[in-house]
């Protein structure tokens, strides 16, 4: 049997220790972001909770002074008039009444005239599939002076794994506020939206108060993920190299 102190022997385990440590700390580095992702989405939590609290003033932020970081979340309250032949709408999921069950739907994103001068898009809320057509929730496409009590959302950037809109079927998948504003030509559109709280619709429809502030935070579970992959790891190649260091080997003839 070769000795474990055998040069040959530990020299053998020198390439699949290496793979195994940089294995090692690509594992433990991605606990450790989880873990900061974490701490990053307790503190956006925290954030919204307050800022949506606070009694919401009647003044928006001008364009120019548009803080996404400063002013996302906050609760708002704006009066103007609805520009409802000009709604857009945006593919989403909403709570359906069956738990854990989601409706297919769209989120209807309409152009609302602000009193006091400039256009600010409004998420009114959700509606199904079934009544993606204006004419269906008649009731709903509110005129005249009107108040939205709300919060303020950044516009949501396409990625690679979102499909390009649909100008043609009126069909977004996305909360893209210059692009949209631009399709519609829309002029002086402020660079943020009100999602309109979930006071009730004429007719029931759009559905409000679409927005949630208890947002997922698995982070905790997905970084002992990673830690228990990687004393796995460590697990694994400890049995590798006990059983390398003492392989029988050919016992040398005399």
């Amino acid at each position: 049997m070769a000795s474990i102190s055998s040069p040959g022997a530990w020299r053998s385990l020198l390439a699949p220790g290496l793979v195994s440590l940089m294995c090692l700390a690509i594992l433990l580095g991605l606990g450790v972001w989880q873990l900061d992702r974490k701490g990053e989405k307790e503190a956006l939590i925290a954030r919204i909770l307050a800022r949506s609290r606070v009694e919401p003033p009647s003044v928006l932020p001008l364009p120019q002074n548009w803080d996404a970081a400063r002013d996302e979340f906050r609760r708002v309250r704006v009066t103007g008039r609805f520009q409802n032949e000009f709604e857009t709408l945006v593919h989403g999921l909403a709570a359906g009444e069956v738990p854990g069950r989601a409706l297919q739907g769209y989120y209807v994103l309409t152009p609302f005239l602000l009193e006091d001068g400039g256009i600010v898009l409004i998420n009114r809320g959700f509606v199904p599939t079934e009544l993606k057509a204006p004419a269906d929730r008649a009731a709903g496409q509110v005129a005249g002076l009107t108040t939205v009590t709300g919060i303020l959302r950044g516009s949501e950037p396409r990625t690679m794994f979102v499909p390009a809109p649909d100008p043609v079927r009126n069909e977004w998948f996305n909360r893209d506020i210059a692009g949209i504003s631009a399709l519609r030509g829309l002029a002086d559109t402020r660079p943020y939206l009100v999602e309109a709280d979930a006071t009730p619709n004429p007719g029931g429809w759009p559905k409000g108060g679409q927005l949630r502030v208890d947002l997922p935070n698995n982070h905790l579970q997905y970084a002992f993920t990673w830690f228990g992959i990687a004393a796995c790891l460590v697990g694994v190649f400890g049995v590798f190299a006990w059983r390398r260091l003492h392989d029988d080997q050919p016992s040398a003839q005399t």
